[in-house]
């Protein structure tokens, strides 16, 4: 089954843009995916083609017409789920990624100027993602973010099927460090255990070092892992006698 990915967006000329090279280009010319690039301007009922306003109430800046988006996603709908890049969605995490990895693909709305008229999200249905705190010029480099997140577990893209197993966030913690030749480099040599030889050891290590590292950088990760860790089965908490 093929990826569908269809993007609404003011800039259809950005797409499919860096995800046609390296795998997901390979990926793409091999149609393991689709990528179609929507002018919303196409749906525009004036002669100037407007898609935007300004904001109710005042304030600086435009904002992107509900009546006019909701014609382009009218035009695409089916049964591929509809999302929508703004910094107010629920921040983009990776088992968000698999899911839709695994579905038919996705339909995409790029949002510029100030934001997108609220109507729009009570009217449709439609998934505010974030794939960040930080503001972009439009949706679009963050629809390209979400595209290649899911394009490189499809199958046949990476490779080996495990080849995206051990990787950041997969295990719910970061990656452990890496290394290859030169042995010694600078003065800095590659970890004597991952030259040992001894399977088990290097398992054990490597473990170790996502624990301390995802600890230490990032205590949101840590502390969610150590949560779901001690879940049951049943979903009741794993108690240690002290509680």
């Amino acid at each position: 089954m093929t990826f569908a990915a269809t993007v609404l967006t003011l800039y259809p000329e950005m797409f499919p843009g860096p995800l046609g090279v390296s795998l997901a280009g390979r990926a793409l010319r091999e149609g393991r995916w689709s990528c179609e690039p929507v002018q919303i301007r196409d749906f525009a009922t004036d002669r100037h083609r407007s898609v935007d306003d300004t904001p109710a109430g005042g304030g600086a800046g435009m904002v992107m017409r509900a009546d006019v988006l909701a014609a382009a996603l009218d035009h695409v709908a089916d049964n591929r789920p509809v999302l929508a890049m703004t910094p107010r969605g629920r921040p983009l995490a990776q088992p968000r990624v698999r899911e839709l990895a695994m579905g038919p693909g996705a339909i995409i709305l790029c949002g510029r100027f100030e934001g997108i008229d609220q109507r729009l999200f009570e009217a449709r249905e439609i998934e505010e993602v974030s794939i960040g705190d930080y503001i972009l010029s439009g949706g679009e480099m963050a629809a390209l973010t979400l595209l290649d997140a899911c394009i490189r577990l499809l199958p046949g893209v990476m490779g080996a099927a495990s080849s995206g197993d051990d990787e950041s966030f997969e295990t719910g913690l970061l990656e452990y460090p890496h290394y290859t030749r030169p042995q010694l480099w600078e003065g800095r040599t590659i970890p004597e255990v991952l030259r040992s030889g001894d399977h088990a050891r290097i398992a054990a290590w490597r473990h170790a070092m996502a624990a301390s590292d995802t600890r230490l950088r990032r205590p949101d990760l840590w502390e969610r892992h150590e949560g779901a860790r001690v879940q049951s089965p049943s979903g009741a908490r794993r108690h240690d006698g002290n509680e």
